[in-house]
């Protein structure tokens, strides 16, 4: 029988939702704010006959992100025994690679976002609609594709809820919602402070998701060290608690980690957090094209 990397009870309703919506209202916002900039660049530009092209190219990757979740999410479940347990091992470390990758990269590049997203446009209207249409898929694939992974390694836990799902399309939702206020000028929200404080919990929440991986792999014998505990506290620390649940359903944690896994969670958390929370060099900062309002509200 399949070993469940953590406790056999799947978190709470309410843990499954906070966490799973806090990564589609980060993720969501990203997206929201890439769309937003293309929208009104081409609005300022009096080329709205182009929006329609931009649709085209953000609904082709809504499409394939959805593909994607799906493809890895739902379809390991015809896979029973260890190899589910290898798919599940597998596709959290590569979500954690590539949210690693996205976090980092968002630091500096957030800076002058705005400007090259307004440059390409300028090129892709001299190219044509495929141009336009190739230019949306990859601005909001690219963030997408880091959502549908890190949710395919945040929901291995929970056997089989749809909850995770529930949480992270609200989160989307919420995000969308404040898009379109933000560009009517209704809500003014302060993103430097708003991404860093998001990013820095998507770190831990990426930690608990490589720890899961590491334990999968170890059930499948392609890591050692599957009996050494680090610790076990389950004699006190109840997993069917709110507490319990609470950890194990936004941060994957368990009472009786293995040694591996709590020495990659506390290396990869270090590590990370210090590349991250970093000061950016001042000529990383200016970098690029200059600074535009709207640069500082995707600036983590």
């Amino acid at each position: 029988m399949r070993e469940q990397a953590f406790a056999s009870d799947a978190p709470s309703v309410a843990a499954q939702l906070f966490g799973s919506g806090l990564i589609g209202l980060r993720e969501g916002l990203e997206t929201g704010i890439v769309v937003m900039i293309l929208v009104a660049f081409l609005v300022k530009s009096q080329r709205r006959e182009a929006l329609k092209w931009v649709a085209l190219g953000v609904g082709a990757a809504i499409v394939m992100v959805v593909a994607i979740f799906a493809g890895i999410r739902y379809g390991t479940s015809t896979v029973t025994g260890l190899a589910a347990e290898l798919i599940a091992g597998l596709a959290s470390l590569a979500a954690v690679v590539i949210v690693t990758w996205m976090v980092l990269w968002m630091r500096t590049a957030s800076r002058t976002i705005s400007g090259e997203l307004k440059a390409g446009m300028s090129r892709a209207l001299d190219v044509g609609p495929v141009a336009i249409v190739a230019l949306a898929f990859l601005a909001v694939g690219r963030e997408g594709v880091e959502t549908a992974l890190l949710m395919v390694g945040y929901a291995e836990n929970t056997t089989g809820s749809s909850w995770p799902l529930i949480g992270l399309l609200l989160g989307i939702v919420v995000a969308a919602v404040l898009t379109v206020l933000m560009y009517l000028g209704a809500v003014q929200i302060n993103f430097a402070t708003f991404f860093k404080y998001t990013g820095a919990l998507l770190i831990v929440v990426a930690a608990g998701i490589l720890a899961y991986g590491i334990r999968a792999l170890q059930t499948v014998d392609w890591l050692p060290g599957l009996a050494q505990n680090a610790f076990d506290i389950s004699s006190w620390f109840s997993m069917s608690s709110w507490y319990g649940t609470v950890a194990q359903g936004i941060f994957n944690f368990r009472a009786d980690p293995t040694v591996l896994q709590v020495i990659a969670w506390i290396l990869y958390v270090v590590v990370v957090l210090f590349l991250f929370l970093r000061p950016v060099p001042a000529a990383d900062a200016n970098r690029g094209n200059p600074r535009t309002p709207t640069d500082t509200a995707v600036a983590p």
